[in-house]
């Protein structure tokens, strides 16, 4: 045991000493397992960027909420069946509430009518423009998931009477007030005073599409006195919070049955609404995130393919170049496995040392995209750093295994006498 140790320790201090006398030989040898280190680091971290920014959005969303819609969150083959399918209307969500109260041990909690659309809104001498504004009741305070930087929702009677009250997103208020509260400020709507009573925290944006900084929501009624709910352009929809997330299937079960009852459709109809969940953007980012795993692969796998020829051409270089030291050694009692070890050992020294240059490289463009792009999620996690370590290992010993194996079953008569 400690003989198979000192050999190792050996080794490892041969290998350095030949890597650093070939120092420029050494760094050209390891550039193609450099650049597949790079690679596939980089492919893991634009993966868990990606994961971290959706769960992050999604988040936003809610993963215990439903959404009915008029259209479905993917793309649609028979168009006019959805265009002609008839408007969510907010009334639809207090006949949904009595069907989940009538409901025994039902799966859902709550249905919240909203109604929106883009609007300009000003505040003395501030103006913005397309504005996302809606229309909602005090039950959405059951489904935000977003914190209160200052004030609050409306509360039960506001939104009953359409109180002209006004809850702002974060730019919306730092766009209207620069440099000062915006809580108990008046802001114009559709040429009304709205009275602000609430702010929120600062959210993000949604896959960097929609920002959920950048709305407005005040009082059903009061949106309704001024903006309508009626026409083909409002933007109505039901959002229906879920009892048990876990039980997410049970419950989109429920909820088509009951928004069936409804919509009074008969049995055999076909859905004139449908069901939105978070599932639905899972769908469509899988594709996306398999595509650049593929190509992440393919240019690992080529540039390590290249690398470990130029490794095990290199050890075969080596072996010739001290053919003479290893006869000696045998000659002198060096065991087989001795040798093998050198030169095994040598091959990896150097894919290790590529891994560890790769790994700088990747986590030093890392940090320049973060600093570039701060709203880019970029995550560099230590499992990455296994698995590059792994894969320059394994790459070593696959690359150096030939020519290390053919060292050690040298004739030491023969290596003595080689010139």
């Amino acid at each position: 045991m400690f003989r198979l140790i000192y050999e190792f320790i050996e080794s490892f201090r041969i290998a350095f000493a030949q890597i650093r006398a070939n120092k420029m030989r050494s760094v050209l040898t390891a550039l193609g397992v450099i650049i597949g280190i790079v690679a596939v680091t980089l492919m893991g971290t634009a993966i868990n960027g990606i994961d971290r920014g959706f769960e992050n959005s999604l988040a936003m969303l809610g993963d215990d909420v439903l959404y009915v819609q008029k259209w479905p969150w993917r793309n649609v083959e028979d168009w006019w069946n959805y265009r002609n399918r008839p408007n969510i209307r907010p009334e639809h969500a207090d006949a949904l509430n009595r069907v989940i109260e009538q409901t025994a041990n039902s799966e859902l909690e709550v249905a919240v009518p909203v109604v929106g659309t883009g609007t300009n809104v000003r505040a003395g001498p501030q103006q913005i423009s397309g504005v996302f504004t809606f229309g909602t009741t005090y039950a959405y305070a059951r489904l935000m998931s977003a914190d209160f930087k200052n004030g609050r929702l409306f509360n039960e009677s506001e939104s009953a009477g359409g109180r002209q009250v006004a809850v702002l997103g974060y730019d919306v208020a730092e766009a209207l007030f620069p440099g000062r509260e915006a809580l108990d400020q008046t802001i114009v709507i559709k040429g009304q005073p709205f009275t602000v009573i609430g702010v929120l925290a600062k959210q993000g944006s949604f896959l960097g599409l929609f920002s959920f900084d950048s709305q407005i929501i005040m009082p059903l009624n009061a949106y309704r006195k001024y903006f309508g709910v009626d026409s083909r352009r409002s933007n109505a929809q039901l959002r229906v919070k879920v009892k048990d997330k876990a039980r997410m299937a049970e419950a989109v079960d429920e909820l088509t049955g009951s928004m069936r009852r409804v919509r009074g459709q008969l049995p055999g109809e076909r859905d004139n609404f449908s069901i939105n969940q978070q599932q639905a953007f899972r769908d469509q980012l899988d594709p996306i995130k398999k595509g650049i795993a593929m190509a992440g692969l393919f240019i690992t796998g080529l540039s390590l393919f290249v690398g470990a020829i130029g490794i095990m051409n290199i050890t075969f270089v080596s072996v010739k170049e001290r053919t003479k030291e290893i006869g000696t050694r045998k000659a002198l009692g060096a065991r087989r496995r001795t040798i093998l070890l050198q030169f095994l050992i040598e091959a990896v020294s150097i894919c290790l040392i590529g891994g560890l240059v790769g790994l700088s490289l990747t986590f030093g463009l890392a940090l320049l995209i973060k600093s570039a792009m701060p709203s880019l999620p970029v995550v560099f996690s230590f499992g990455l750093v296994n698995i590059s370590m792994i894969v320059a290992v394994v790459t070593g010993i696959i690359s150096g295994f030939a020519p290390a194996w053919g060292a050690s079953r040298l004739d030491p008569v023969v290596a003595l006498r080689y010139e």
